[in-house]
């Protein structure tokens, strides 16, 4: 990714787009101050500069059948390059973990997993995330309530 130097409408453009991906070239030129000309092209360099990296819809976890959220803490037996990318090539095999984070502090990482329910979990800690070489501890937190949700980021 290229960095580049966003200005206000750059961030104006990213914010309206966080909120609503369909936004029309046309309706997002008009919330910015733009006209379409100018305002696609910003965006496309939003686009080829890695800035916007993909667009998404955003599902209810509950309504598609995922009620369940886990919070997983992993710790490898050993921190070594050819672990964590073994650990790291294993877990991005897995469609229930939605985040994976490389962490400081006690745990190695921190996973976010979605299930159906705790059978489902249980299947997915016992034949898949227990037989990743080199874990040596997992500890899980179930989620009882999102309390916050958020994707945008605070761009202004």
């Amino acid at each position: 990714m290229s960095l580049i130097e966003l200005d206000d409408i750059d961030r104006r453009i990213l914010t309206a787009l966080q909120n609503n991906a369909r936004i029309s070239n046309v309706e997002l030129a008009r919330m910015v101050g733009l006209s379409p000309s100018p305002c696609l092209r910003r965006v496309k360099t939003l686009e080829d500069c890695g800035v916007i990296q993909r667009y998404v819809s955003l599902l209810d976890q509950g309504a598609v059948g995922f009620p369940v959220s886990v919070f997983v803490n992993v710790t490898l037996e050993r921190q070594v390059e050819s672990a964590l990318e073994q650990f790291e090539a294993a877990i991005g095999q897995r469609p229930e973990v939605l985040e994976c984070y490389l962490m400081t502090g006690d745990a190695d990482y921190l996973l976010r997993v979605v299930t159906r329910d705790l059978a489902s979990y249980e299947r997915f800690l016992v034949d898949h995330l227990a037989r990743i070489p080199g874990v040596s501890s997992i500890k899980s937190s179930f989620a009882l309530k999102q309390v916050s949700y958020r994707t945008a980021l605070p761009l202004k």
